[in-house]
């Protein structure tokens, strides 16, 4: 008769990898103990997207406004965007990503003021 190990003691091993234990019956690589966290590129085109639907919407709102009253909800609807992405966790990333989000939403609001005010 074969001598079978205490699986609550050792790893079942099939060649040269644990396949599983049948005590969790997960094999290894299979890692339940992670979770899922966001990237800040996810963070960063959140924004960008964001910011370029409201200017938009918003042009459409003001449309018999002058550009000066565009610019500056956009500006305002940016810093609003600004602190929400801060606050889903860009505060965490890398100083490059936070760089990068700031010159963006600056970007969208230099093309709001480049339609703005040609107008």
């Amino acid at each position: 008769m074969p001598e079978y190990k205490d699986p609550r003691e050792e790893d079942i091993v099939y060649g040269d990898r644990r396949i599983s234990r049948p005590d969790n019956s997960l094999p290894d690589w299979e890692m339940p103990d992670t979770a899922y966290r966001p990237v800040p590129i996810v963070w960063f085109t959140g924004a960008f997207f964001l910011h370029l639907i409201v200017s938009a919407v918003l042009a459409i709102v003001v449309l018999s406004k002058s550009g000066t009253v565009w610019f500056a909800l956009s500006a305002l609807a940016a810093g609003g965007i600004a602190k929400w992405t801060w606050d889903r966790g860009m505060k965490d990333a890398g100083a490059g990503w936070k760089i990068a989000t700031i010159l963006m939403l600056a970007f969208n609001l230099l093309f709001v003021a480049a339609i703005a005010f040609s107008v």
